[in-house]
């Protein structure tokens, strides 16, 4: 029976994660941990968690868990508690403009909230850890698509540079302590209840309310949306196939580290995006038929932090987990435009 571990359950991609996790388990335990902050609206956390404590099924044992992965005791007591298998790291505070004005967070979150996920790690073993990793680490790289052999030594924001830092920590431990660790790229993460500070959501809020939308970088951005049951699908594949414990010829462990990017691969340009976006928003019957979408959008420069491209290279992920994102970005914004209007009403 495995006992699994998922850090910011009650996040977008955590609740997804979870609620699969009650589909695909006959049986086990999964524990929840999220800290519930208000870097966002909380009441959107509160409602993920109360979905999946309706899908919750009879054979897991579900416990959530309300606490910050920087509490080092609270881990360590999780870990003690529950002897995990599995440990899915998703809690992270999230966001790259929020970065530049509250960089206190971040260290926190992602760089010493992280450190007791790997220490738990080593003192109470587990067959793998799997944690989020992010398509900023790619920073201003020119060469398009990203793969995970290219060098990301130069983040444009303090979140990258934590996503950066994870993946050195990561390997540091695995050759250090021998712990099976996955991190997974994420680019532009995208579905029904959401985060409302990405673009569709953000888009979406703004719009309803008669307010003008900025495109960035005069609508020349593009960017590798990937809807998150695909994002979930990577998850669970990787979760599944740790990477294998072997020793150097120097008798030394080999450290059984990898990192995959999981994106759509198919970049879209942000003005398209917004015209589906629009399309489906009117399909659903959030905004009227006759809105002047024209006259509330407003084409300005880059902001700090942003790049002007993301374009995932999943190739290695296809080759090893048989698995490529496929769910298109119209399919994936119709769902996100009726979940919208179910919710807000």
């Amino acid at each position: 029976m495995k006992s699994i571990l998922v850090t910011g359950s009650a996040g977008f991609i955590g609740a997804n994660l979870v609620k699969r996790l009650f589909r695909d388990l006959e049986e086990g335990v999964v524990v929840g941990v999220d800290n519930l902050n208000d870097y966002y609206d909380p009441s959107l956390k509160e409602y993920r968690l109360q979905e999946l404590e309706k899908a919750r099924p009879a054979g897991i044992d579900y416990r959530f868990v309300k606490g910050n992965i920087a509490d080092k005791g609270l881990i360590d007591r999780l870990f003690e508690e529950y002897k995990f298998d599995v440990v899915v790291n998703l809690a992270a505070q999230a966001g790259v403009r929020y970065s530049i004005e509250n960089p206190d967070v971040y260290i926190e979150s992602n760089i010493i909230g992280f450190y007791n996920i790997l220490e738990a790690c080593r003192h109470h073993p587990v067959e793998h850890l799997v944690y989020a990793s992010s398509s900023s680490v790619y920073g201003g790289n020119r060469k398009v698509p990203f793969s995970t052999d290219d060098r990301v030594d130069n983040p444009v924001s303090l979140y990258a540079a934590t996503k950066k830092s994870n993946e050195l920590m990561a390997h540091c431990y695995a050759k250090l302590y021998d712990i099976p660790s996955t991190g997974l790229r994420f680019f532009t993460v995208y579905g029904p209840a959401g985060r409302p500070d990405m673009a569709y959501f953000g888009f979406t809020d703004k719009l309803l309310a008669g307010k003008t939308i900025q495109i960035f970088n005069y609508g020349n951005c593009r960017r590798d949306f990937t809807y998150v049951d695909d994002i979930v699908e990577g998850i669970v594949r990787v979760m599944a196939k740790a990477p294998e414990r072997r020793k150097g010829e120097d008798g030394l462990p080999i450290p059984p580290y990898a990192v995959y990017n999981i994106g759509g691969g198919q970049p879209e340009n942000l003005l398209d995006f917004v015209n589906i976006l629009q399309e489906e928003l009117v399909s659903a019957g959030v905004l009227p038929a006759d809105y002047d979408f024209d006259a509330h959008k407003e084409l300005v420069p880059m902001q700090p932090g942003d790049v002007p491209t993301t374009y995932a290279d999943s190739s290695a992920l296809e080759r090893d987990f048989g698995f490529t994102p496929k769910i298109t970005l119209r399919e994936g914004l119709r769902k996100f435009a009726r979940w919208y209007k179910e919710y807000y009403g």
